[in-house]
């Protein structure tokens, strides 16, 4: 595809992708699940919204809202625990309205979708640290194999 996200969305108001990346599991499985961006909503985007958004290094990145802010917003992956500040709505290029996993489309707007982002957003502190200390028993685990392999 020779073209940017930024032009798919101009010419066709949205567009579909597979995921790549891990941040946004359980959500979004990578290789696997697609999603469905839809062009920036005409009211601005709202807590708990999965955004595309362009870093200012040029990476484009899928994430979710966590907190609205008067000038920016507050992001993190669904299957990460540091939050992204700054975000403004001129780096955000649309919004997440569906997910397709193993052929079935399942819309933000579902009551079962609504259910898991409350749970998994509302207990982000919780959440970010169960994914911290599982990132430290792997890292441990890892230098521990090194260790026994010398």
């Amino acid at each position: 595809m020779n073209s940017t996200y930024e032009k798919e969305l101009g010419k066709h108001g949205s567009f579909t992708f597979v995921n790549v990346g891990t941040s946004m599991m359980p959500l979004l499985r990578q290789h696997k699940d697609l999603f469905v961006i839809e062009k920036k909503p005409g009211l601005g985007f709202r807590k708990y919204d999965v955004v595309l958004f362009k870093r200012n290094s040029g990476q484009y990145v899928l994430h979710r809202i966590l907190k609205v802010r008067s000038s920016d917003y507050v992001l993190c992956g669904d299957n990460r625990f540091k939050l992204e500040y700054g975000v403004t709505e001129d780096n955000m290029l649309g919004v997440m309205t569906k997910v397709i996993r193993d052929g079935v489309t399942i819309s933000v707007t579902d009551k079962k979708y609504q259910i898991y982002v409350h749970l998994w957003c509302d207990f982000f502190y919780i959440r970010a640290a169960i994914l911290w200390i599982k990132l430290f028993l792997y890292k441990s685990k890892r230098k521990l194999r090194k260790i026994m392999a010398e």
